[in-house]
């Protein structure tokens, strides 16, 4: 019996000091983060980590787009589950297999290691529209059901899926305008050609500031430094209202946690650098930083809240 307690524990060492072991030499390689792009969100994101990784992983980063936002998941959740191919992406990983059919599972198919940041949108309007908050908007949007219209471009994007959300939370009707690409919608709504949009905050805020456009709300549950003093549209009557861009980094499955939590702790501590903070925020995201179990739950947690959401108002990915 005392023999066999000493093989047990020898085992159990040899175990814990081959685990050890793995995390200490990992990374021996450089490490490739794949997103969309190149713009937007996740491409930001990946370039903005891959700059402040690389010293103290020890090697270099190298980030990799991949036209839109299906293939670089599609290539990260068949790559080897060795921490060498990461996906850095957007609430479109989960949201869009709920719009069409992806070759992958986001709940599956990939390890969470960190959330990284969120994007704030502001409900912005033309100066011509008579409303001066978000109520009013509502009241207004009541009283003529149907003939207001919102600009969108992409579907399922994040500020198509805020209108909609913010349509099904108020009961009212109002009608999409689909764009292409973000500037053109912006150009008609500085135009008057469309009435109202969920927007970026770092790209209209310099358009609200110069009179172009009339700021209403920010869709996150706080306020916004991007957008100081302008209240949440959750406290300006549609109570429980959230409608953010998030980001994280994922691994393949069956990643090892030795691995998972080596970059979860490089990621979250760079995060946390007040200068790595300032670079976020000025290029208009909010800095995170979780737990890979946090980041998981996020994601089934949006899937469930936003799911309905999509269903109800019969989004389909073009």
């Amino acid at each position: 019996m005392q023999q066999l307690k000493k093989l047990t524990l020898f085992i159990s060492l040899t175990l814990v000091g081959t685990h050890t072991a793995l995390a200490q030499e990992y990374p021996v390689k450089p490490i490739r983060l794949l997103a969309a792009g190149p713009s937007g969100g996740p491409d930001t994101v990946a370039r903005l980590i891959a700059q402040g990784l690389a010293a103290p992983m020890g090697q270099q980063l190298i980030v990799e787009n991949r036209p839109s936002g299906v293939i670089p998941g599609e290539v990260v959740a068949k790559a080897a589950p060795d921490g060498y191919t990461l996906l850095v992406a957007s609430g479109i990983l989960w949201t869009g297999s709920l719009m069409q059919d992806t070759p992958y599972d986001p709940v599956r198919d990939f390890q969470p290691i960190s959330l990284t940041s969120r994007q704030s949108n502001l409900l912005v309007v033309h100066p011509s529209l008579p409303v001066k908050s978000v109520k009013d908007l509502i009241s207004l949007a009541k009283a003529r059901p149907g003939e207001l219209n919102y600009a969108a471009a992409g579907t399922g994007s994040s500020s198509h899926l805020a209108a909609e959300l913010f349509k099904a939370m108020t009961g009212t009707s109002i009608v999409r305008i689909p764009y292409k690409a973000s500037a053109l919608a912006l150009n008609d709504l500085f135009g008057g050609q469309v009435q109202l949009m969920f927007a970026v905050a770092a790209a209209v805020m310099p358009h609200v500031k110069s009179g172009r456009l009339k700021a209403l709300g920010v869709s996150s549950l706080r306020p916004t430094a991007q957008a100081p003093g302008l209240p949440t549209i959750a406290d300006s009557g549609v109570p429980g209202y959230e409608s953010v861009s998030m980001h994280g980094v994922f691994a393949p499955a069956r990643t090892s946690m030795s691995v998972v939590s080596r970059l979860n702790q490089e990621i979250v501590r760079f995060l946390k650098i007040p200068d790595v903070t300032e670079k976020f925020l000025s290029a208009g995201l909010e800095t995170v930083g979780s737990s890979p179990d946090e980041l998981a739950a996020t994601m089934k947690s949006e899937m469930n809240r936003l799911g309905k959401v999509i269903k109800d108002a019969g989004i389909r990915a073009e």
